[in-house]
């Protein structure tokens, strides 16, 4: 089986970390647009531009199923604007309704972190709507973390400045948990953490997505063997040397995850 996976930059191999887990035995292809990051800061026709691109290139490498592992093109990217495809296609979305599930008798409030469109859209108000019926969640743009995320940037003094800037007006005292709702902020927990006053829970939905990819992909569990991926930027393959940053990333993940 062969399934694609993409997101506007490295924020998605979150989401391919947890799918190579899940899904050992399988061929990916992660597709990370590395012209156009972010999306977050585009507008939704520029967003929809790009994702019709990367859906027909993936298309065109004969895969099973595709993973939209960006919440903001998620955002866009409407279920019939997915049915126009061949293959099943999942999205993300914040994993707001598992936060509330966890945290709403506690007494603290939930943070949901996110880029502008994923904000500002529909999808999450919707969400919010259903599941938020006690209004304990509060929302807060984050563009610049995509930004520091490219550039490999996650634990650094110029990283917990931004945060504390655009958390100033919070009392960070009355939060139990964050909801990551961008891929790229998977990478920022210890300097989230470093901001908070106390403990602070870490939510995101890269769980749910793939449990949901393993669902409508009808994947059987190969344990015995190893997942393979293929990585593009843009549509190009990468270099040895994009290869081995890649890696990196994807060791820092394992370092993240482990804690």
């Amino acid at each position: 089986m062969k399934i694609g996976i993409f997101d506007s930059g490295i924020g998605g191999l979150s989401v391919l970390h947890h799918a190579m887990k899940k899904m050992p035995g399988t061929e990916f292809i992660y597709y990370a647009d590395e012209e156009h990051v972010p999306y977050g800061e585009k507008t939704v026709e520029e967003i929809k531009g790009y994702i019709e691109e990367i859906l027909d290139f993936l298309i065109s490498k004969e895969v099973d199923a595709i993973v939209i592992a960006c919440n903001t093109a998620t955002s866009v990217a409407t279920k019939e604007f997915r049915a126009g495809y061949p293959v099943p296609i999942v999205g993300m979305e914040p994993a707001v309704k598992k936060a509330v599930e966890l945290y709403q008798h506690t007494g603290k409030r939930i943070l949901v972190a996110a880029t502008p469109v994923t904000i500002a859209g529909n999808k999450l108000h919707n969400l919010l709507e259903r599941v938020d019926k006690e209004k304990d969640v509060d929302l807060l743009p984050l563009p610049k973390l995509v930004r520091f995320a490219e550039r490999g940037d996650f634990e650094s003094e110029e990283v917990e400045v931004y945060l504390r800037e655009e958390m100033q007006d919070l009392n960070l005292e009355d939060y139990i948990a964050v909801v990551l709702g961008c891929t790229h902020f998977n990478y920022f927990k210890e300097s989230f953490r470093n901001v908070f006053p106390e403990n602070i829970h870490f939510v995101d939905g890269n769980e749910g997505t793939i449990n949901q990819l393993i669902r409508v992909a009808k994947k059987d569990k190969n344990p015995g063997t190893e997942a393979k991926v293929s990585y593009y930027y843009s549509g190009k393959e990468v270099t040895e040397e994009e290869k081995s940053e890649i890696e990196n990333y994807m060791r820092q993940l394992d370092k993240m995850y482990r804690k």
